[in-house]
């Protein structure tokens, strides 16, 4: 017996780290993934999927770096510097506690933790967590990094993507970048990278920690041609149609009841009343993100088989989760951006989504890939916060799971972290106060011993840009605000309703009432402050914009003013004295 448990003690303590992967895409929907119910092609993630656990209730924050915080740190985003992204804030939050708009200080990020433990750490892509020399990716545990700054980029050139920035923010080593490959494209160059810094240290044999932030489905929507040939007519049907199938799909691979409703969002467009060459125009734009999105899923093949090649796929676990739900942003909606778009790219094209042009989808077609539900990114429905998570690899994991217990985005730092056998601090490390994580390892769950990670009676509270939500057992408390909310308190039923279509608030006040209780106890222990009541997102973009693009362009521009108006003036007395 005891040498048995001596040989057990043994193996364990010889057994490898595990590598970790994080696959990270941006504002994709719920069934945007074909294992989730999507008609886009994912072959490389449905195999993930197949292989490991698909979680159908996961949740994220509405909006990208909110969600990058919480994923890096494992700390709610209103105590680690990220209470609401810099391009959204209001005015009235600014220079606040938790409301820095970058990783704070107070927080130690995973890479740290598995660097301090024995592994390289590399970053390719989206980092939207600072730009600022102390807060780039070097600063805050990774060995090796080619990231872009922002919320975006053009996924062609070195360009930024929309006048909320004055150039592209590309950084490698944490030092400025100013030109990008000729081949480049996102998607491709962020794998690259990733394969690079992966074989530049294999020999060592020491695990390896690889983050990839994918720009795919940020705007502008961009493919390349040979993506985008295979959607021609794909979506002609329209998003009404799309929006129904892809709930038909979910239903029949069990990521949600039967009899759950479909709640059709009023910004939803009559697809009915389109002229023809409207629909054509709509159809091509939701042709170009579908192949953004089987272009990023092709890529993400071309890492799994240079780890299989290596010898490092087996000892691999994989993330793959999107920041958020789907995007309903429409910049031909609104006259400045819309101006600013034609004035930059190419958008009457055929096809689009090659070098120079730009594509949107907008709040009809956002509706759709959502689907099964309700809302969409910024906001606080499920549509927003509820999106596909896959875990493959993890130690003593069961495949081919579908969990649908409630989680989030704080749950996978303590779960990878238990999977590398580091323990998760508790609000102290390497002898200083850090803010200490608040979710839950999710290991026993992808291990089939445990069914849910959050009790019946826990409640777990989120905010984010005035939207306020708490997770109570099967029920969900939201008060969204306008354009998509009216500023009240709502009730459903997730397990019964996940698209939010049965609100319940005047059959069950009491719950209500102890439901916002809960969310006033969220609130004051993560110093969350409310949003002003005349605060709205496009309102602050704007705000941004003026600061960070259109002031550096005056700035920039202000030599040559001062140089016109010397040579004017020059050109004024020179006159007067001829004439005099």
């Amino acid at each position: 017996m005891l040498a048995t448990l001596l040989l057990a003690a043994t193996q364990t303590l010889a057994a490898p780290k595990p590598n970790i992967v994080i696959l990270l895409a941006d504002d994709w929907g719920l069934t945007d993934v074909g294992a989730f119910g999507s008609e886009i092609a994912t072959p490389n993630l449905d195999a993930l999927a197949k292989q490991g656990t698909r979680f159908s209730n996961f949740h994220a924050m509405a909006t990208c770096s909110p969600t990058r915080s919480v994923l890096m740190t494992g700390v709610d985003n209103h105590r680690n510097g990220v209470g609401n992204m810099p391009e959204s804030m209001p005015a009235a939050h600014e220079g606040k506690p938790g409301y820095e708009g970058v990783l704070s200080d107070n927080v130690v990020t995973i890479a740290t933790m598995l660097k301090d433990n024995g592994y390289h750490t590399y970053i390719a892509g989206k980092w939207h967590l600072g730009k600022a020399a102390s807060q780039l990716p070097g600063k805050r545990g990774f060995e090796r990094s080619f990231i872009e700054a922002d919320s975006g980029a053009d996924n062609w050139e070195h360009r930024p993507y929309m006048m909320l920035y004055d150039k592209a923010y590309w950084f490698e080593q944490d030092q400025p970048v100013e030109s990008l490959p000729d081949d480049f494209y996102s998607s491709k160059f962020i794998v690259d990278k990733a394969r690079e810094y992966i074989a530049a240290n294999l020999k060592d044999g020491k695990p390896f920690f690889a983050y990839l932030g994918f720009m795919a489905n940020h705007i502008p929507i961009q493919a390349p041609a040979e993506f985008v040939a295979k959607y021609k007519g794909k979506y002609d049907a329209g998003w009404d149609a799309l929006r129904e199938a892809r709930r038909q799909r979910a239903i029949e691979l069990g990521i949600i009841p039967k009899e759950a409703g479909l709640a059709r969002m009023a910004s939803t467009k009559n697809w009915n009343a389109l002229s023809a060459a409207e629909k054509r125009q709509q159809s091509h734009h939701m042709e170009v993100y579908a192949a953004m999105a089987e272009a990023m899923d092709f890529h993400v093949g071309r890492l799994i088989a240079y780890l299989k090649e290596s010898g490092q796929y087996d000892n691999t676990i994989f993330v793959f989760m999107p920041d958020n739900g789907s995007d309903p942003a429409d910049p031909f909606n609104i006259a400045i951006s819309n101006a600013w778009v034609k004035a930059n790219y190419a958008t009457d094209v055929y096809p689009l989504g090659g070098k120079g042009t730009f594509s949107a989808n907008g709040a009809s077609w956002a509706s759709a890939t959502v689907s099964p539900l309700s809302g969409y990114k910024y906001f606080g429905s499920e549509g927003g916060l509820r999106v596909p998570l896959i875990i493959a690899g993890a130690p003593g994991q069961v495949g081919g799971q579908l969990s649908k217990t409630y989680t989030r985005v704080n749950d996978l730092v303590p779960t990878l972290l238990e999977a590398a056998g580091i323990p998760a601090h508790d609000g102290s490390y390497q002898g200083r106060q850090v803010e200490p994580m608040d979710g839950r390892s999710l290991l026993s769950l992808l291990q089939g011993k445990t069914a849910r990670v959050y009790g019946p009676t826990e409640a777990v509270g989120y905010e984010l840009s005035g939207c306020q939500a708490v997770f109570k057992g099967a029920y969900k408390l939201i008060k969204n605000i306008p354009p998509l909310g009216d500023r009240q308190w709502h009730l459903y039923d997730l397990e019964k309703d996940p698209g939010e279509a049965n609100d319940l608030a005047a059959t069950h006040p009491e719950l209500v009432k102890e439901m916002q209780a809960d969310y006033a106890a969220y609130a004051k222990a993560n110093r969350v402050l409310p949003v002003p009541d005349d605060f709205d997102m496009q309102s602050a973009a704007l705000r941004y914009a003026v600061h960070h693009y259109l002031v550096p362009k005056i700035k920039g521009a202000l030599p040559w003013v001062l140089v016109l108006l010397v040579l004017v003036v020059g050109f004024v007395v020179v006159r007067r004295r001829r004439n005099s």
